[in-house]
């Protein structure tokens, strides 16, 4: 098994979790091919090790990219071959003994991602990511686009490949709010801000249940001007609750931003991020975030909120 800080060595390069502060935050990203010409990367926080491919036990009546599970440090994993999970020629047997699996710790699960090759590991600004073309579709597993090397990376979105393979039921995880709390928050103005549209809608949909009113975006920067100009209008956003790791503009320094202006300073912030990662929650607060979340829940993620509206109440 190849720790990340092994790949880090070997490519020159070296991933850290930086406190988050004014500046633009850095993130480790590991590259890696799903073919033999384009590359991918994932966030170095969403993953837990690499690991030489090894035998898979089937899986019956599974999604056809499950290719198995691998039992890790005592863990039994399930592992995806993610080429063909967003739409490429899947890995074939005989290319089994050259590939890697990925796994990863993201939204509470534990899962092996097959790749055809590791290239390492890279620190890359937040600010040099750029979000996907609007021409690419919603089902364009991207949630960004850089550039290494003059060679073009596209990170890739694990939350909708995850969906599009462990569906959710739309009932599952729907919390129950009394009159009193549905009234607490209806006259709140609440924000949202996530680039994956999984994500965007996993957090519309618990407001909507409710018929909650809200404003969504999927960038950053956007959300900042969003919050100055309801301010300008006397509307100043109550709740915001935004992704971390975003391009352009991620949830650390949007939040860092709104809590050095003293317009939009009100604000009880929520971030939150599909990262099992205990450094992500407490970055937050070093920036002036009220919570952080492992999301997504929808009932943490409503009594968050509900914190929110007592905030405001007993300030009152």
């Amino acid at each position: 098994m190849t720790s990340l800080a092994d790949v880090s060595a070997a490519s020159g390069s070296r991933a850290s979790n930086k406190p988050a502060n004014k500046a633009s935050q850095s993130q480790g990203l590991l590259l890696f091919k799903l073919n033999h010409t384009q590359l991918f990367a994932l966030g170095t926080l969403k993953i837990r090790e690499l690991v030489p491919f090894i035998p898979l036990t089937k899986l019956p009546n599974s999604h056809s990219a499950i290719k198995g599970t691998a039992t890790v440090r005592g863990s039994t994993i399930p592992v995806i071959d993610m080429a063909q999970a967003i739409g490429f020629k899947g890995v074939d047997d005989n290319e089994l003994d050259k590939c890697y699996i990925i796994i990863t710790d993201c939204q509470r699960m534990l899962i092996g991602f097959i790749v055809r090759s590791i290239e390492k590991i890279i620190e890359c600004n937040w600010r040099d990511i750029m979000p996907p073309s609007s021409t690419l579709g919603s089902n364009a597993y991207l949630t960004g686009v850089t550039r290494v090397d003059e060679r073009i990376v596209q990170l890739l979105d694990v939350e909708l490949l995850l969906s599009k393979i462990f569906p959710d039921d739309p009932t599952a995880n729907r919390p129950i709010l009394t009159d009193v709390q549905r009234e607490q928050l209806k006259p709140l103005n609440i924000l949202l801000v996530d680039d994956s549209m999984v994500a965007r809608k996993q957090l519309s949909d618990a407001l909507d249940s409710f018929n909650i009113p809200y404003q969504v975006t999927s960038d950053g920067h956007e959300a900042l001007a969003m919050m100055k100009q309801s301010a300008a209008d006397n509307k100043a956003i109550d709740i915001l609750v935004s992704d971390i790791e975003m391009p352009g503009l991620d949830g650390y320094e949007l939040a860092f931003e709104v809590k050095n202006d003293a317009a939009i300073a009100k604000a009880y912030i929520i971030l939150h991020t599909s990262l099992s990662s205990e450094i992500s929650v407490s970055q937050a607060t070093q920036v002036g975030a009220n919570e952080a979340l492992t999301k997504f829940d929808a009932r943490e993620l409503i009594d968050a909120m509900l914190r929110g509206a007592q905030s405001f109440q007993s300030t009152d």
